[in-house]
């Protein structure tokens, strides 16, 4: 079970490295790119990988650390809820949550990595939504600063295209962890 364990540990670590790897290959290419336009599909498939890329990155790392301690425990808590679930009903993270839910976790056994069904199985569910959004949260922030190349560059397709992907597939993760800890702590009390 150890070997496995630190198997897994060396496989996703490298597949993190390979992924910042792709990262930065493609940034740098696009920094060397001049005098071409990208159409719309290009453009489109290019942010759609820095954004796979990108967020790759951090989500190997989080399968086998606890990288949401980076941040300190406050950071966790939710502070005004009546606030995140007014963001959470606004930008209708619910429609996000059900294809989640339709395309990825309706499958009982991916579920159960986050919950078992158990009280005890509540708190590997705080844990995995506080590793989730750390994940998300990084790779938000890390794909903002990595836009700014293209943005500069005056690829405004590509930048339109990161920005919308990244806020899809990083923002709305992190409302649905933090709204998910707001249920969670209502089942608890």
């Amino acid at each position: 079970m150890k070997k496995k364990g630190i198997l897994k540990t060396i496989v996703l670590s490298g597949f993190s490295i390979f992924l910042s790897y792709m990262t930065f290959s493609l940034i740098d290419s696009l920094l060397k790119t001049r005098g071409y336009q990208f159409g719309t599909g290009e453009s489109f498939l290019i942010a759609g990988m820095i954004n796979l890329y990108a967020t790759g990155v951090l989500a190997m790392l989080g399968f086998v650390f606890p990288t949401h301690k980076v941040l300190p425990n406050n950071f966790y808590k939710i502070q005004n809820t009546g606030f995140l679930t007014s963001v959470y009903k606004t930008l209708g993270v619910s429609y996000f949550r059900f294809l989640l839910l339709l395309f990825f976790w309706g499958n009982k056994k991916n579920r159960k990595k986050y919950f078992d069904g158990t009280r005890s199985g509540l708190t590997n569910f705080i844990y995995q939504s506080k590793q989730s959004e750390f994940g998300h949260l990084a790779a938000f922030c890390s794909i903002f600063l990595i836009s700014i190349v293209p943005l500069l560059k005056g690829f405004w397709a590509i930048f339109g295209f990161i920005t919308l992907i990244n806020f899809i597939g990083n923002f709305y993760p992190i409302i649905l962890q933090r709204y998910h800890r707001i249920r969670i702590g209502k089942i608890l009390d």
